[in-house]
């Protein structure tokens, strides 16, 4: 199969915050980089994060601190987040989210003129600053702007199907060129992954089509890297339940904060009843059980869902501060200012993922880096709203020093062009197969049997039985029918096929390996969190054969260690 070649320092495959923002840094420390992405350019997941970024900056809260951030995840990851990994985030967030304000993201603004900051459930202070609820959006335009202003090379539209190694060691990736038409072999010194999580795998979704499909930890996973939490899926309390082509879209945190508030079908507002305290704003992975509860209860609208009511407060104020959530329902004919609004739980965020060094961003693999939502370890066993957008500006320029060190390391890159051609031909045999199924069907099937038997409430009997007919669908997927040489779209499912279905047998092994609930994680036949779990789970070995191992989180230093004791946390009160 021809192909092209292009040689570089660093390749950035995900041009999404953690991507742009370490192509940024790089790009000043004359480094010669490329920035790949699935979609067009400027289209990354990080559009999608609506609610805000979280920052101790005190603007509206000075008894808020760094400090009362970190206790703040480390209570909601349950213990078993990276304490490393949630010092370095809050302390250096603060900086970031000025750095942005600097450079034209048009925060919300007090007043006085300071950065507006909101009410994030689970957080004891106002921390989440904000941009009505585009805040994902404006991040990213504000990064790309940048990007443009250093003249960073990016190709977009470009599917990286694997990364090369060599003795233990990266140099470089294939992928497709979709603009182009053609192959390429990205020949570079090291790799920065930063192409996101693995939620869209899932039946239903607040990512959109073909992005977070598990590209990331699959083609890690694939060159020797280790994965790490994949039990560790959110749930999100609230998204669409109708019409069927809005199912699962995300109806941001931001409007709870804002105080929308949740019923039943029956008019009851049921928070009073699985958290007195907290309400609406208790953590994500309580709020998304509760509302299942009651929908298994019988209590639930005809569509499926509850509903989410916010037409109390003021209307205009909805409008500046939620603009895109009144758009997205009035669309479909419903007005969130004087209507309620239908919304079930759905898959939102990969906790687990890539296992790093948070000093450094390295992987097992020499040269290969990892950053952003495709990585594992900051956010535990769930994830504090707000902290994505966090996590990838802060570690995004975090360890763009540690791969310019690296690259000044390196002389030269390795290469085996036996493995190249391999690679190549890999792809060249998922484009001709002889088998008798369609990729879209098992991809289909796929993500009904984890909905089923691997989301929110978890139990042995249907883990066992939903790691049965994942290893059938991968028996399956062995057996493609022919792709012709102009479907594109059909050949895209074959890869997402490729790269889901070892991210979807490490979800339930780690499932079922973990006897407990905890966070996200929740098994009915072991509803209780236990002690001697407080480890993290890291998956190793080759993709057909995993081998699962626990480890403790590393220790918690003692200014974090005596906030967590002085027992800051919101109190419902506070929003009345």
């Amino acid at each position: 199969m021809s192909y092209s070649t292009v040689e570089l320092d660093v390749l950035i495959i995900g041009a999404g915050g953690g991507g742009l923002r370490a192509a940024i840094e790089l790009e000043k420390a004359n480094m010669d980089i490329l920035v790949v992405g699935k979609r067009q350019f400027g289209d990354a997941h990080t559009v999608k994060a609506a609610g805000g970024i979280n920052a101790a900056l005190k603007n509206l809260d000075p008894e808020d601190n760094w400090k009362i951030h970190a206790a703040d995840t480390l209570r909601e990851g349950h213990f078993v987040n990276d304490p490393k990994a949630v010092e370095l985030l809050c302390k250096n967030v603060p900086d970031r989210v000025k750095e942005l304000q600097k450079w034209g993201c048009n925060f919300n603004l007090t007043e006085e003129g300071s950065i507006d900051q909101r009410y994030f459930g689970a957080q004891s202070f106002r921390r989440t600053c904000f941009v009505g609820d585009r805040t994902g959006k404006a991040i990213e335009e504000t990064l790309v702007q940048k990007v443009k202003e250093l003249d960073v090379p990016n190709r977009e539209n470009v599917v990286i199907t694997k990364i090369l190694t060599d003795n233990g060691k990266v140099f470089g990736a294939v992928g497709y060129d979709r603009n182009k038409g053609e192959f390429v072999f990205f020949k570079s010194k090291a790799v920065l992954l930063a192409a996101g999580g693995y939620t869209e795998i899932y039946k239903r979704s607040s990512s959109r089509p073909h992005e977070n499909t598990g590209d990331g930890p699959a083609l890690a996973f694939d060159a020797g890297a280790e994965l790490q939490d994949m039990e560790m899926v959110q749930f999100h309390p609230t998204g669409m339940v109708k019409p069927e082509e809005k199912i699962g879209s995300l109806v941001t945190e931001a409007v709870r904060g804002e105080g929308g508030k949740l019923f039943n079908g029956k008019g009851e507002r049921f928070m009073k009843e699985y958290s007195p305290k907290k309400m609406e704003l208790d953590a994500r992975d309580q709020v998304a059980r509760a509302i299942f509860k009651e929908i298994e209860k019988g209590k639930g609208t005809e569509s499926g869902g509850v509903y989410l009511d916010i037409s109390h407060e003021d209307s205009d104020l909805v409008r500046e501060r939620l603009p895109a959530i009144v758009e997205k329902f009035q669309s479909v004919g419903i007005d969130p200012t004087r209507d309620k609004m239908e919304v079930a739980p759905t898959t939102h965020y990969s906790m687990g993922g890539v296992r790093i060094d948070f000093e450094t961003g390295e992987t097992k693999v020499d040269g290969l880096f990892a950053v952003g939502e495709v990585t594992a370890g900051l956010h535990g066993a769930n994830r504090l709203g707000g902290n994505s957008l966090a996590e990838v500006v802060t570690f995004g320029k975090l360890f763009s020093k540690s791969i310019a060190d690296y690259v000044g390391s390196v002389s030269s890159s390795a290469n085996s062009e036996l493995k190249v051609k391999r690679a190549m031909s890999e792809i060249g045999e998922i484009k001709t197969g002889k088998g008798r199924f369609e990729p879209t069907e098992l991809l289909n099937q796929l993500g009904e049997v984890l909905w089923t038997n691997a989301g929110i409430v978890r139990e042995e009997k249907s883990l066992k039985t939903g790691l049965e007919e994942i290893r059938k669908i991968r028996d399956k997927s062995r057996n493609l029918k022919e792709i012709g040489s102009s479907d594109e779209n059909t050949f895209d499912r074959a890869l997402e096929l490729k790269f889901a279905l070892p991210v979807a047998e490490a979800i339930v092994i780690s499932a079922l390996r973990r006897t407990e609930s905890r966070g996200a994680h929740y098994r009915s036949d072991y509803p209780d969190e236990r002690g001697d779990w407080k480890r993290t789970l890291v998956v190793s070995g080759n993709p057909n054969e995993p081998v699962l191992r626990s480890v403790e989180p590393g220790p918690i230093s003692r200014p974090i260690r005596e906030t967590l004791q002085e027992g800051y946390e919101l109190e419902y009160h506070h929003l009345e």
